[in-house]
Parts: C-alpha cells; structure tokens; sequence
C-alpha cells in the first residue's frame, strides 16, 4: 500500500469481500478460470473447455449499456496478456474464462492488447490529426455505406437458420454500435490530447501497463467513453518480472508454501504493480475534468478475485475503491465489511451510485451503504 500513500485521501480500502462463484461448488479444480469469469459478473461460471462457454453479464457492461448512448464507444476492455478464447486453460475451463473479465453476455469481451489498435480504435489510423469539420464529413460518409449494409440484410435473413440468424443478430448490433459511434464523431468538436501514436507493444512490462494507462485516461479525458476494464495479467500468468530482478514465473510464486523467499518476491511483485496504478491515479487526479479532476468525477475498483494463490482462496478480497464519483463516495477510509460479503454487493453499489439500477446482479444481497456515509 506504500505506493498509494499520497492518494489515502482519494481512496476506500475495503475488507471482508469475497467472490463466492471462484469457489468450485462441485466443479472441482480451476479457481483462477473462475476468478476470472466471476470477479465482476458475480456468476458460477459453466465448466467447458469448448465453445458452449457461459458466465453472466460483467459490471462494467451492465454500466456500459445504460452510459454508453452518451459516448462514441460504449466501452473499453484492455489486457496486458494472452486475450485468446479457445482452448483448455485450466483444469478444464476455456482460456476464455482466464483471459477475460469482462462480459457482455454469456460470452465474453476479449481484451484488446495491442497499444497502437486500442489508439486507432479511439482515434483512427489518422482521424486524430483531423479537424472537427473534417472528420465529421468522414463520418457522414460512413454513415451512408452503413445505411447499404443495413437494407442489404433485410432481404437476407428471412432465408437464414436459427443459428445464423443469431449470429446476423450480432453483426447488426454491431452495425447499430458503429452507427452511434459516427452519431458522436458528428457532434464532436475536440481535438485530440498529447498522447504519441504508440508503434506497438513496449518491451517493458512497467511501460506496457503504463501505457494502457494512459489510453484510459485520454480516453476519460475526450469523453469517448465512460466505462473501461484492463486486465493486467490473464489469470495464472506465468509473466517474470526482470525490471524489478524477479526471475522467476509469478504463478509459480504464489503457491509459496510459505517459502520466505518466494513470499518476499510475489511482495515485490505486487508492489510493482500497486505503483504503476498509483501513477495511474496521478495521471486522473491531475487530469482537469469539469469543476475537478478525473479522479474526482470516477469510480475505480482495483483488485482481484483470489486473496490468497497459495490456498485458492477467493475471501476477504484485496479490494480499492479509488475516486469520489462526482461526490457520490466518501473516500478516505478503511471499511471492515462482515466476511464473506459478496463483491457483487460492491458493485450493486456502484451502479446505483452511477444511476444504474438493474433489477438484479449476479450473487449480490444488497447495497454497501457505507461506501457514502461518514
């Protein structure tokens, strides 16, 4: 927590969460497939190596679909690691459990890892180098080549089966995505921020996070979208960490069995990481917003779904709530919630506090009131 000492003020410490669908319940082995699949659905998920994968719907998509409208892109999902969604990653669960976290369905949204596709994404291959008036005209006109696609289908999927009608569904939904995507650059006025074209992947694993830092906080900073995930390691990453002399693979590490050694490295290893997201916290709080600042005006949940890699443990989660969410949260403090609290209960939370109220979500109980109170 030292690296995150000159944000104590812009930050919750939460304890006593827990990610109940991490846990096997019959399943047998693959915690880290399930951490994965359930730390923001709060959803069991199906045991499959194959296509028939199943989890619930993530936090940050339920957040997306009632935000997104406002934005040109309804969300963001980074990765540092492996995004892959096929093939046996864990003692029988699809790499699609241990490489995503975010969900819009029962399937999952693989993260983008490549720094330079997450910028053209945003900012086009050179769009960003445009004028306002310019790229609204490139707008327009793919506008009208949308317009074509959208009435050549109709004729096509009255002769389509159930199964390729479904997945016609999802391409017009796309479709429908990209059209409120030119809708915004229509009404888009900004220029874009101080931010290098990135070439590629860094070779540094610190530059690398970085990096996917700052594509969020530029991406917050131009109001492109509101609502993003980064996955900084797939679960059960067998990532080294040269820059700070640690040679060995961190899974490895984490089943420690209490060796001194190893503990003291997965120390330094997590230390590593809690500093890259303290500057990231830098990066928001001095980023001006409104009437205050990024970091102000946010909502930001940094943690993961096993406590402990050496006993799979998925309680008492290592939890950070960063950000006052437009004074919607009382920072600045540690809250002790009863054990085995669900995280989905955070999340429930979130969501009200953000004006998003769906029914139900995931294994969530009820609400964290204390995240609000003095």
């Amino acid at each position: 927590m030292k690296p995150l000492a000159a944000y104590r003020d812009d930050m919750l410490v939460l304890s006593g969460l827990a990610d109940h669908n991490g846990n096997e319940l019959g399943d047998g082995p693959g915690d880290h497939a399930r951490a994965g699949a359930s730390f923001l659905t709060g959803v069991h998920c199906k045991k499959t190596s194959g296509a028939d994968i199943r989890s619930g719907v993530s936090v940050d998509q339920i957040a997306a679909r009632a935000l997104g409208s406002e934005t040109r892109f309804a969300s963001l999902e980074l990765g540092c690691e492996d995004s892959r969604t096929v093939g046996n990653c864990d003692s029988g669960y699809s790499c699609a459990y241990t490489n995503s976290i975010s969900w819009r369905s029962p399937t999952p949204m693989p993260p983008e890892t490549n720094p330079r596709a997450v910028f053209e994404r945003l900012f086009g291959t050179d769009d960003f180098r445009l004028d306002p008036a310019t790229r609204a005209r490139r707008a327009k006109y793919r506008a009208s080549i949308l317009d074509i696609v959208r009435e050549d289908t109709k004729s096509l999927v009255p002769t389509l089966g159930q199964a390729d009608r479904r997945k016609m569904d999802e391409y017009l939904t796309s479709v429908r995505e990209i059209e409120m995507r030119i809708q915004s650059a229509e009404k888009d006025t900004q220029t874009m921020p101080g931010l290098e074209k990135p070439t590629g992947i860094p070779v540094g694993f610190g530059d690398y996070i970085s990096l996917m830092y700052d594509l969020q906080v530029v991406a917050f900073q131009t109001d492109l979208t509101r609502v993003s995930t980064l996955m900084t390691g797939r679960e059960g990453s067998m990532r080294t960490y040269p820059e700070i002399n640690v040679s060995d693979s961190h899974h490895p590490l984490t089943h420690h069995r209490n060796n001194p050694e190893f503990i003291e490295k997965v120390t330094q290893i997590n230390t590593f990481h809690t500093d890259l997201f303290g500057k990231f916290l830098g990066k928001m709080k001095s980023t001006p917003d409104g009437d205050g600042n990024l970091l102000d005006h946010s909502m930001i949940v940094y943690g993961s779904g096993i406590s402990d890699g050496n006993r799979h443990l998925h309680e008492n989660l290592p939890i950070i709530v960063a950000g006052r969410g437009d004074g919607q949260l009382k920072p600045g403090r540690h809250l002790a919630y009863e054990n085995n609290t669900p995280v989905a209960n955070l999340y429930s939370t979130l969501l009200d506090r953000a004006g998003v109220r769906p029914d139900t979500f995931g294994d969530s109980t009820g609400k964290l009131v204390q995240l609000t109170q003095v």
